[in-house]
């Protein structure tokens, strides 16, 4: 999907949520140009929690076809990207971050982020999302980094 990104790894991955992957398959989004130009800039591992390929999925299918969906789908199994899966802790820690947010509607989604952000140290998120994210207060951290 970006190459570029592949050069030269760093110990330190960053996550990458549903709306940053849509808006790098979408020419016509508003964001694709930064969004491009932040994961080309990039030298880590993108982390992909597996909860974000069915939101992702969905959109790519019902918005772009089929065509952007297959190609995305190949696309996120190649370098830089890393899919990752939840534990059972990270499923108990998305109830806790649900619960404790409730106000704000954060969904699962959201919350198995943060969660994977906790147990694998990652700091930094490619994120579009400014709604739910700068407010949410990990664990391991004051804030999560938003990128671009």
């Amino acid at each position: 999907m970006v190459a570029a990104a592949a050069a030269c790894k760093l110990a330190v991955p960053v996550l990458a949520d549903t709306s940053v992957l849509f808006a790098l398959a979408d020419a016509d989004s508003l964001a694709h140009d930064t969004v491009r130009a932040c994961v080309a800039g990039l030298r880590e591992t993108i982390v992909l929690p597996v909860t974000v390929l069915p939101e992702l999925d969905y959109l790519l299918a019902a918005r772009l076809g089929l065509h952007a969906e297959i190609a995305v789908l190949r696309g996120i199994t190649e370098d830089p990207f890393r899919i990752e899966g939840l534990r059972g802790t990270d499923v108990t820690r998305c109830i806790e971050l649900i619960e404790k947010y409730g106000d704000s509607d954060i969904g699962f989604v959201d919350a198995s982020i943060v969660a994977l952000a906790e147990r694998l140290d990652i700091r930094r998120l490619l994120t579009l999302d400014r709604r739910h994210f700068p407010m949410i207060r990990p664990r391991h951290c004051a804030a999560l980094e938003l990128l671009p």
